[in-house]
């Protein structure tokens, strides 16, 4: 009973799962608090594209 014990204490397969789990989770919650500035940012970009995109087309 006690190596069985032992073995599921020192099994570390899915210590894997739980860091991608948890870099996710904070991910997400970064995009939550940050989801203004981001928007703002992507608009931005996306504006200047478009306006460098027009001058190459005139």
């Amino acid at each position: 009973m006690t190596e069985r014990i032992k073995r599921f204490w020192n099994d570390e397969t899915a210590v894997g799962v739980v860091e991608i789990i948890l870099i996710l989770v904070v991910l997400i919650a970064l995009v939550i608090i940050f989801r203004e500035q981001l928007t703002e940012l992507v608009g931005n970009i996306f504006s200047s594209i478009n306006s460098k995109a027009g001058t190459i087309y005139s």
